[in-house]
């Protein structure tokens, strides 16, 4: 081994550690990280700008294995690197409790930016990242002072360009000019059904170039230099995003399997490891680092702390020169809300028409708009609908100017959108956030479900949330979406019942950390008296006793979110008429309310009172919890249909009626 030069001693110990891993495990893809391992070497080696001690350095390059399967790849760098990935860590590649899961976990291991696996998924979130880039040089770089200046770099599969979310993707990020943004095609030819041809024959490059990216190509993937040049000159492009082919062989230099899928997503074997090896001139053994790369790895620590003291020692000079920008810098690096912010948090007067949910939330965007100045996001072609535009502040795309970009014009493109936000949240700095209509968080489904495994903050607005849509029928009416969103593992899922809940749920929002979902109506509601009704601060614990019942204790329990409040409200009028002392719960979050302690949610269920009634314009599932075995549902179990809301909800038995006759029969 000691003939070989540094750089095919990094490539071939990648590779054996690739093999190595795979192999203790009994499982994994060795196929991908092996023909990737000259491409992998060469972006943290030559073109990458990081810092293996400071892997958190806002101007640090991004670098995103969209190809997830290919984990032992990116494990295998960060180690050689010198990240805090000690070779242990590999030799328990898909253990319990091992910093080395099958697909790379953001959060999870150091050096992973974000968590990948479901194909497209990384693709698109790099396209946040290099938006980020762009919002923050253009609010805080400077002449003399560019503080923001770095590239997201993407290794990606056949099958990440398959998907539909990077079509999205490469379309928005070749609208917008992302020139930061430089992605490498792994062109193996390979899935897992056999050759790409028999799935996959268009024309990858002029696709791309008709989205708008800048295009390159390397015919041999075990040329650093050439993978070298073709990254140097994407870094030229500033206008454009840049996809680089890069023609590889999946499970080179592997004898038997080499270019074949049976090379993808199993162990070669200890026969073919072992032939591999040898034709490698690499030792016969498991986890083997030479110890020349401890002087590689030395180099590179070396390179990024003096990239990173650079960068310091410019911040410094920055905060004498710019001391107001710098102190704002300060804390959005630290994640920090400016200090004032809540208190332009709108109040909204009683009023018994009031507003649609939707309305209300725009209302309080406007609010923060100023206060928050890196509030960054918008809708996918319904803005004026989601109220989520952001008046007087600067677009994307970036076209000069000093314009500082803000509002993000995202197209048709749910999916990609959702993703992007992930990546903007990743890359921090700004507080990201997508709108739409609540029935099209479908197509966002596998980002959101991202987002909460990786618990970032991204912030959803979503709008007509119900059968009082109306007119526009089931298509657009979403029934399971509360349920479904609801069932994700760390979301949180807020469906305010009048205007100043909406204010508390932005609050709740832009204070959490993980996922959170803001559902609004298209519909008008009441806003309540908060003097004669319970604070709307009783969000933040999830569920609070809105209205008390009168003339003794209560009997029944009504429990509502959103618009369905309103109907819980005439529900207890016409039960305490009747004689029967009614308490309405006003349950705008089913996990804040979960996250109680017992003694709170006895306080508001009161164990005692087994006639509880749960009224929502949705599916049941979930309510359980709270209603329990004596109570009873207005909610969905059909699709809606076209006609007026109103209509609507009285059609399908979402009424006031409806709750006081199940009332009436429990009690």
């Amino acid at each position: 081994m000691s003939t070989k030069s540094p750089d095919e001693l990094a490539v071939d110990t990648l590779r054996a550690l690739a093999m190595d891993a795979v192999e203790a495990a009994n499982s994994g893809h060795p196929g991908a990280p092996l023909g990737l391992a000259p491409l992998g070497w060469t972006i943290f080696s030559r073109l990458r700008k990081h810092d293996p001690s400071h892997p958190e350095w806002m101007d640090r390059d991004r670098f995103v294995l969209s190809a997830g399967h290919a984990s032992m790849l990116q494990y295998g760098l960060l180690h050689l690197a010198g990240y805090d990935l000690p070779l242990d860590e590999l030799k328990r590649f898909r253990q319990w409790g091992s910093k080395t899961p099958g697909h790379p976990e953001y959060g999870h291991t150091p050096g992973v930016e974000t968590t990948t696996g479901p194909l497209g998924q990384g693709f698109a979130t790099s396209v946040g990242m290099a938006m980020a880039e762009q919002h923050l040089a253009a609010r805080f770089n400077r002449p003399e002072h560019a503080l923001f200046d770095h590239h997201t770099w993407v290794i990606a599969s056949d099958g990440d360009l398959m998907e539909g979310v990077s079509a999205e993707a490469a379309s928005l990020a070749g609208h917008l000019g992302l020139g930061k943004l430089i992605v490498f095609w792994d062109d193996n030819r390979i899935t897992i059904d056999g050759s790409t041809e028999i799935a996959f024959t268009e024309d990858v490059l002029k696709r791309f170039e008709a989205y708008g990216w800048h295009t390159l190509e390397v015919e041999d993937g075990n040329r650093l230099e050439a993978l070298e040049a073709a990254g140097r000159a994407a870094m030229k492009e500033t206008a454009r995003p840049s996809l680089v082919r890069v023609r590889t062989v999946i499970g080179y230099p592997a004898p038997k399997k080499q270019g074949t899928s049976s090379a993808h997503g199993s162990p070669l074997g200890a026969a073919e490891v072992a032939a591999t090896k040898q034709a490698m001139g690499w030792p016969n053994e498991a986890f083997v680092v030479p110890t020349e790369m401890d002087r590689v790895r030395e180099s590179l620590r070396m390179r990024g702390a003096d990239a990173y003291a650079a960068w310091e020692k410019a911040l410094g000079a920055y905060e004498a020169a710019h001391p107001a920008l710098a102190s704002e810098l300060k804390d959005v690096l630290a994640g920090r809300l400016p200090k004032d912010w809540e208190s332009k948090l709108p109040s909204f007067p009683a009023d018994a028409k009031g507003m649609a949910t939707r309305k209300a939330s725009g209302a309080v965007l406007a609010a923060l708009s100023d206060a928050v100045p890196n509030l960054v996001g918008g809708s996918a072609d319904l803005a004026g609908s989601n109220n989520s535009y952001q008046k007087g502040k600067g677009d994307f795309p970036v076209h000069g100017g000093g314009t500082i970009p803000r509002n993000v014009h995202w197209g048709i493109r749910e999916h990609a959108m959702a993703s992007a936000v992930n990546g903007l949240a990743l890359h921090g700095g700004v507080v990201p956030y997508a709108a739409t209509f609540l029935v099209f968080s479908d197509y966002m489904r596998p980002a959101i479900r991202l987002a909460a495994l990786m618990n970032v903050p991204a912030r959803y607005i979503f709008t007509h949330d119900s059968i009082g849509l109306g007119e526009d029928g089931p298509t657009h009416q979403p029934v399971e979406h509360l349920a479904a969103l609801r069932a994700i593992p760390g979301m949180t899922v807020i469906r305010p019942g009048d205007a100043n809940e909406v204010a508390e749920g932005w609050r709740a929002m832009l204070t959490q950390r993980g996922p959170v979902a803001l559902v609004l109506t298209r519909q008008d509601l009441p806003t309540y008296d908060r003097t004669a009704y319970g604070k709307a601060e009783g969000l933040h614990r999830g569920a609070y006793v809105f209205a008390e019942a009168t003339g003794g204790a209560p009997k029944a329990i009504l429990l509502a979110t959103g618009s369905e409040l309103s109907i819980a409200v005439r529900a207890r009028e016409t039960l305490e008429q009747g004689g029967v002392p009614t308490r309405v719960v006003s349950v705008p979050c089913f996990e804040f309310f979960a996250a109680q302690d017992q003694a709170y949610r006895d306080s508001v269920l009161q164990p005692s009172v087994r006639v509880r009634v749960a009224i929502e314009a949705g599916i049941r599932m979930g309510w359980e919890r709270w209603v329990g075995d004596g109570g009873a549902y207005v909610t969905l179990d059909r699709f809606g249909a076209s006609a007026p809301f109103e209509v609507l909800y009285k059609e399908l038995g979402i009424t006031a009626e409806a709750a006081v006759a199940r009332v009436r029969e429990l009690v």
